[in-house]
């Protein structure tokens, strides 16, 4: 079977290496979109693990549709009575790029027509009841390619069960992965977040170094399906990823000038059952004994969190207290065209990325002294 693993744009190869070092074949990498080829638990495996990747959805057919009667004739050919019973409630989203048919909401009514449809004569009823389980179908238009999917997951992958309370404008699970996993950290590094918010980082970061899988604490949309044996399937996964959980106190760092916010990272760590230490404090009173390790950030960007003068003046104190720290890489995530100027000094590289709909770049500096982390 295949199934897709989609992204933000710019986290491509980040999900690709995830799948292959599950053992999982991956068959093409697209624009926020990575196919891969498997049996089901190669599907669970993915859900489980995928740190970086949005959604895992299943391929039920391929093809081209250039205008609404191809794509409900399209749609309605697949025998939908082989994945959805009598009185499942489906479920349509879409998403259409570069094609002809590009009203997604139209696509969605004609793709939920056609399954009805379908349905109707397959089971010989006049309209559909549901009233059962959900079930999530998607539709999506590229390059006049439309791919019908089933999602696996139901809830969006970013959803690891553990942030319970938020902060403002917090960064999601999925990109606070990608930006520790970008960084290249691993176990043996101490990593610090001085902006912690809800400790998303700090936590993804525990969770990379003890080889937790992040889909433990959460179920997903495929465990329910009547055409597999779903909670067989998850619970052996499950079973697998247990026993691959290390047990070591990673030394990460998190802190806040907010003490409520230290409170709320607390809280989401013992959730996880992750060791994490958290400090109270502004980063004008940042200081850091350790000769070296890797500094990940996501201050205000003067947008949804603090104006930008403020966020500016906030940009000249983390210059003042990383620029001491020659043993330490730094990554920096913000949306300010003039990020690099306002800090004072170039990134070493660069990566253009997405948080919340707005368009950002994460800056890297290199430790110029000692730091022997790998920097691809």
């Amino acid at each position: 079977m295949r199934f897709v693993a989609t992204c933000k744009i710019g986290l491509e190869a980040l999900v690709a290496d995830e799948l292959r070092k599950l053992s999982i074949e991956v068959e093409s990498v697209n624009d926020a979109r990575i196919v891969f080829c498997g049996g089901y638990d190669a599907m669970a495996r993915a859900c489980l693990w995928l740190r970086t990747a949005e959604r895992v959805l299943l391929i039920v057919s391929e093809f081209q549709a250039v205008t609404f009667e191809q794509l409900y004739e399209g749609v309605r050919c697949i025998r939908w009575r082989d994945y959805i019973n009598r009185s499942a409630f489906v479920h349509v989203n879409g998403k259409s790029a570069k094609s002809k048919l590009f009203s997604v909401s139209d696509c969605q009514s004609i793709t939920k027509k056609a399954i009805v449809d379908s349905l109707c004569e397959a089971y010989r009823m006049t309209s559909l009841p549901e009233n059962g389980e959900e079930i999530i179908i998607e539709i999506g238009l590229l390059r006049d390619i439309a791919s019908v999917c089933i999602d696996c997951c139901g809830a969006g992958l970013s959803r690891r069960g553990y942030r319970t309370w938020n902060v403002a404008a917090p960064i999601s699970e999925t990109l606070g992965a990608a930006i520790v996993m970008l960084s290249r950290y691993n176990s043996d590094i101490c990593l610090v977040d001085p902006m912690c918010g809800s400790g998303t980082m700090p936590i993804e970061a525990a969770m990379i170094a003890c080889n937790m899988a992040v889909g433990l604490n959460r179920s997903f949309a495929a465990e329910k399906w009547g055409f597999i044996d779903g909670v067989r399937i998850f619970d052996a996964a499950r079973d697998e990823a247990r026993s691959s959980r290390k047990d070591i106190k990673p030394d990460i760092i998190g802190s806040d000038i907010d003490a409520r916010a230290i409170d709320i990272c607390r809280s989401h760590a013992k959730k996880v059952g992750v060791n994490v230490k958290w400090i109270v404090r502004p980063i004008e009173e940042y200081n850091e004994p350790r000769e070296s390790g890797i500094i990940v950030c996501n201050p205000p960007y003067g947008e949804r969190l603090m104006d930008k003068r403020n966020a500016e003046k906030l940009y000249h104190s983390m210059r003042e207290r990383f620029a001491p720290l020659t043993h330490w890489d730094v990554n920096i995530i913000t949306s300010h065209p003039r990020f690099e100027q306002i800090y004072g000094q170039r990134a070493d590289k660069r990566r253009k990325l997405s948080n919340g709909g707005l368009t950002c770049t994460l800056y890297r500096y290199f430790a110029k002294n000692g730091f022997t982390g790998n920097r691809s």
